[in-house]
């Protein structure tokens, strides 16, 4: 079949012959002229406008309804993404190269829109990676948003009628081919940091390419992990190679399921592959997890469960090529929510652990999500729920009356929130290191009531810190780290006061955070060297989600570097949920290689 391209309006009118040139300048007409585009590319449709124009990205925000999560951008050639980013040569080699994914650049002080990175300092860019592409920016000459053509929370469209009704009313043009698009694909996104390449989504360019697993794995064989509820992906083991599907998304979404459904489908008839073993997160509450055991029960698998931390660790340790043998790790595990062993939620952890056990031995003091999941749309009901525990709320309002952020708690139903916390009423218990960040950003005033997207508070308050980080130092004594039941806790008791007295004393949000950034590295370093030094062990794993925040990685990871501690980093595959699967596959086959 013939390869064809053309131009049409939002009423499906044709306004280029097939394969007329024309069409790309008019594409970069009406894109000048403030329009939006559907563009059909590799793995899917994106939606497109001029990056200049603050107008046209701020109708695409509201159409789409992405009201604040970052754009991504396409740039016509390295040499103009330098116009607007910072762009060193392990970032030039990777925006280059075959792969060609989005880089999270530094963005200088540019003319480009605010709007279109709203909580970070920080720009995507990726240059053009198919002839469409490569014709179009050739044509207008200069960098255009270029996002998932889907609306939030929805997974990419593939087809050309699928996108005709789906981007209606988002799209006023549409510029489609006629080739078929078989696997979604959005594009992966990259950071260079220390100078190594850390991939935070992996999807297009880099997937299905396998791992070879590490030695010792070399009869591992049968394995379907699912994966995470969030950013979720999948693994396949064959014949000792882990092939680790693209980002899928967030399966809260129906949409998303079907779609993760249908991949795995597609991937077990690509590689024909019949598992003989399924494993999934311990969360009986993930949609993955539910169909793992749907799964297992239509085709008379055996299941498996592993714990969220432990995955993350193992997915470390497996792509670093560590093999089945070796000996135990330290880790630090630093993420959101995952179901912990006791069945209280983790997310602030220290780990001693191989692929086949998993002992913690530290980690953040648990504190109450106030409303459960609300919790986490609400960064200052984490803050709440940490001042309530450490201090005396009369006290607080007494000491800090002029502090802003008192002030504004003290207008909440903070008596319903002690009842709550008092007789336990959906307020789980979570040593997460999200809700931590969560917890300090809504006092510095940063999306305090709520947040759009996962991780907003977090990434916004390190965008805070950016600007006065190599200026300030941490809180002296700003942790404490007691053993309690033959583990270390770290409370911050110290850390709240130091904070609340800046805040009274009007010290700049931007050096408060900073001094918040640097009191947990310090904290867990020396946490880290307490642990090396009770176990004899000197490699550390540093992984989970909340490790994607540049200044905490490269601080801890320098810090520890500089104590001889050798750091074992996530790069090829994401140190977020979306190395999930690798993990699990890795562990469940270490143990069944065991049983063996």
């Amino acid at each position: 079949m013939a390869r064809r391209f053309w131009l049409e309006d939002s009423t499906g009118q044709k306004l280029t012959r097939d394969n007329d040139y024309a069409g790309i300048h008019l594409t970069a007409d009406v894109l000048r002229q403030g329009h939006v585009v559907a563009i059909k590319g590799l793995g899917g449709f994106h939606l497109a406008c001029d990056a200049s124009n603050a107008e046209a990205v701020n109708t695409l925000r509201q159409r789409k309804q992405r009201y604040a999560k970052p754009f991504a951008l396409m740039a016509s050639n390295v040499e103009q993404i330098e116009v607007y980013a910072y762009v060193n040569a392990i970032e030039r080699q990777v925006l280059q190269g075959k792969a060609a994914p989005i880089v999270i650049l530094t963005a200088k002080n540019h003319g480009l829109p605010r709007s279109i990175s709203p909580d970070s300092d920080a720009l995507g860019f990726m240059l053009p990676y198919t002839p469409l592409h490569s014709l179009l920016m050739h044509a207008f000459d200069a960098p255009i948003v270029l996002t998932s053509g889907n609306r939030s929370e929805q997974p990419q469209c593939i087809d050309n009628d699928e996108a005709r009704s789906q981007l209606a009313g988002i799209a006023d043009y549409f510029l489609l081919h006629n080739r078929a698009i078989v696997n979604r694909l959005d594009d992966s996104v990259v950071r260079v940091s220390n100078g190594n390449t850390h991939l935070l989504r992996r999807a297009r360019g880099y997937c299905p390419e396998a791992l070879r697993l590490p030695p010792g794995f070399e009869a591992a064989d049968g394995i379907l992990a699912m994966g995470a509820e969030l950013k979720n992906s999948f693994c396949l083991i064959k014949q000792g190679q882990a092939i680790v599907a693209q980002h899928v998304g967030d399966l809260e979404n129906a949409t998303v399921q079907q779609d993760y459904r249908q991949a795995i489908t597609l991937y077990r008839q690509l590689h024909d592959f019949t598992p003989t073993c399924i494993t999934v997160d311990k969360h009986p509450g993930y949609l993955s997890s539910q169909y793992g055991q749907a799964l297992t029960q239509q085709e008379q698998l055996a299941l498996s469960s592993v714990q969220h931390h432990h995955a993350h660790l193992a997915a470390c340790l497996a792509e670093n090529a560590i093999s089945l043998n070796a000996p135990p790790v330290l880790a630090a595990i630093f993420d959101g929510l995952g179901l912990g062993d006791d069945g209280q939620l983790w997310g602030g952890e220290f780990f001693l652990g191989d692929y086949r056990r998993c002992e913690r031995l530290a980690y953040f003091e648990p504190i109450a999500m106030l409303g459960g999941s609300q919790a986490i749309r609400e960064p200052w009901r984490n803050s709440y729920a940490q001042l309530a525990h450490y201090f005396a709320w009369d006290e607080l309002k007494e000491n800090y009356a002029d502090v802003a952020f008192i002030q504004q708690l003290n207008s909440k139903p903070l008596a319903l929130l002690d009842t709550m916390r008092a007789k336990k009423l959906n307020s789980p218990l979570s040593s997460s290191c999200g809700r931590w960040f969560d917890a300090f950003a809504a006092a510095l005033g940063v999306h305090a009531e709520t947040i759009s997207y996962e991780g907003q508070a977090a990434v916004a308050l390190e965008t805070l810190a950016a600007s006065a980080f190599v200026q300030e130092s941490a809180y002296p004594n700003a942790h404490c780290l007691t053993l309690h039941n033959q583990h270390f806790i770290l409370s911050w008791a110290n850390l709240w006061r130091y904070v609340l007295d800046d805040l009274k004393q009007c010290v700049a949000t931007q050096q408060i955070a900073a001094r918040i950034h640097h009191s947990l590295v310090a904290a867990t370093i020396e946490t880290l060297l307490t642990l090396s030094l009770k176990t004899g062990v000197s490699d550390v794993v540093l992984s989970g989600g909340v490790f994607q925040n540049r200044l905490l990685l490269e601080a801890v990871s320098n810090g520890l570097q500089r104590l001889g501690k050798n750091v074992l980093l996530p790069k090829q595959y994401p140190m977020n949920d979306g190395g999930l699967a690798l993990g699990q596959a890795a562990i469940v086959s270490a143990l069944t290689l065991f049983r063996e």
